[in-house]
């Protein structure tokens, strides 16, 4: 199983980015993706995860800090998860992780498999 992220950089306070994650290895219809991220001196962070079960979403969930400004949807032909993060600000710079699990992906269940992780800096 590889998850590989990318789209990550530097960004400006207000300012957008759009995180990818491309899975390969496992039938992407029946896993559950998400996102985790890591700031420097803190513990990885719950963002998103869209569960898909039977052809269709049964269950998504946001971290309380997502407050609109991202959005994540699959592309399921694509075998990819996308992140769009808009109106950034500075307490978003981390490491972004792609998760994925043929379970759930939830704030307290991250998956079993990982990604290396894409860096996210915004300046003020």
């Amino acid at each position: 199983v590889r998850l590989v992220e990318s789209g990550g950089g530097l960004a400006q306070a207000g300012g957008s980015l759009t995180l990818s994650c491309v899975v390969s290895g496992i039938t992407f219809n029946d896993y559950a993706v998400g996102w985790f991220r890591q700031a420097p001196g803190k513990g990885r962070e719950f963002v998103a995860s869209t569960n898909w079960r039977r052809g269709r979403v049964y269950y998504t969930d946001s971290g309380d800090f997502v407050k609109g400004r991202f959005t994540t949807f699959r592309n399921n032909s694509g075998n990819t998860m996308i992140l769009q993060m808009h109106s950034l600000s500075p307490e978003d710079t981390a490491v972004y992780f792609c998760n994925a699990d043929p379970g759930v992906v939830g704030p307290t269940t991250p998956g079993r498999y990982w990604g290396q992780g894409t860096q996210v800096t915004v300046s003020a």
